[in-house]
């Protein structure tokens, strides 16, 4: 472990904080020193306190490790001496629970919702927005954190949408964009959605699920504006449309996408784009980040989640169907149609995290 971050996981016990403790094993940069959990779990030895959801064995290690509160104040707490901490926390009790690990020092990278609209925080994609992470430094000067900061990945669904997105818009330009999401159960977090609500069913609404996909991938895709001593985002000025759906699937969030873009494309010159595609994430050859950050598939019918979902251990995004719209406009006024396929809990959500703190240890900010 020498030479290694110390990291923490806040939320550890739930569902994303699950796929941190298995993204963390025997990573080569970071060790996994202290979990937080409720108060009901703190105390306890983290075995004893996690209901482990996933396929892949607990990590013998982490199974002896004690779980203690999310309070970076609390004596003796292992908390002080980490460096980075992972936030799985419910957006219900996230926000000043982070502000106050920023505010000791500890830089925060958070799967939750509470600060991803802050003026001042990037919702941070590394294969798409890395010059984003810019932004970090004035938030350390507006907010006086000595050595703290805040990023948040965006919510799952919304990862893989501005993937395949990215190429197409730096490119194209896009115009308008449609998405039909049809999302995991494992979504929702454990035990999510009652199985008598979702077996043999499509649940078409998923609270908040919509307004943050068209919200997130604007800021997103948008730039980071320097005017007057502060920094700000503009958002990307582009027409959304979304339309979110559950489905009884337990991993991987499918969507379907319609684009009306600024400058024509054909279908092949999109697949090409998109095949090729290759982020800073790749060149500076991030720990986590795939060698692939977007998989071209030419069947008809895919991708699927069961065939697809673990493309690049988790953290490629899948795209196929990949075709233009109609030669008469009064049948369907887009110029390109598309799906992709997103692991939600692996880079649309603790993968995700974990590869934006490796970029920022890359950038020089750990």
């Amino acid at each position: 472990m020498a030479g290694k971050v110390k990291v923490g996981i806040l939320g550890a016990t739930g569902a994303v904080g699950q796929r941190f403790v298995q993204q963390l094993e025997g990573h080569p940069w970071f060790e996994l020193y202290a979990l937080g959990a409720s108060e009901r779990s703190a105390g306890k030895g983290y075995a004893g306190a996690v209901r482990w959801l996933l396929s892949t064995p607990l990590p013998e290690n982490t199974a002896a490790m004690q779980v203690w509160p999310c309070d970076v104040t609390t004596q003796n707490t292992p908390f002080k001496e980490c460096r980075v901490v992972f936030s799985a926390l419910d957006s219900s009790v996230a926000g000043p629970i982070e502000e106050a690990f920023a505010q000791f020092g500890i830089a925060v990278f958070s799967n939750s919702k509470n600060h991803r609209y802050d003026p001042d925080v990037p919702i941070l994609v590394p294969e798409v927005n890395v010059p984003h992470l810019d932004i970090v430094r004035f938030q350390q000067q507006q907010r006086k954190y000595k050595g703290g900061f805040i990023v948040t990945n965006p919510n799952c669904s919304t990862t893989g949408l501005v993937v395949a997105l990215k190429p197409i818009e730096d490119s194209f330009g896009i115009e308008e964009a449609v998405v039909f999401t049809m999302q995991a159960v494992s979504g929702a977090g454990y035990p999510g959605v009652a199985s008598m609500d979702i077996l043999d069913n499509v649940v078409p609404f998923i609270d908040g699920e919509e307004d943050k996909l068209e919200k997130e991938t604007r800021k997103i895709l948008g730039k980071v504006e320097k005017a007057n001593g502060e920094e700000k985002f503009s958002p990307l000025q582009v027409r959304m449309s979304a339309h979110t759906n559950r489905v009884p699937v337990l991993d991987g969030h499918t969507m379907c996408v319609s684009l009306k873009l600024k400058n024509k494309a054909t279908p092949e010159q999109i697949q090409t784009l998109l095949q090729n595609y290759s982020s800073e994430a790749q060149t500076l050859q991030l720990p986590s980040a795939p060698k692939q950050a977007i998989k071209v598939l030419q069947e008809k019918d895919r991708p699927q989640p069961r065939l697809d979902r673990e493309a690049g251990k988790g953290y490629t995004v899948s795209v196929g169907r990949v075709r233009g719209g109609s030669s008469d406009p009064s049948l369907c006024s887009f110029d390109i149609r598309l799906v992709c396929l997103v692991h939600n809990t692996v880079l649309g959500a603790a993968g995700g995290a974990l590869i934006n703190a490796e970029l920022a240890k890359a950038k020089g900010l750990l």
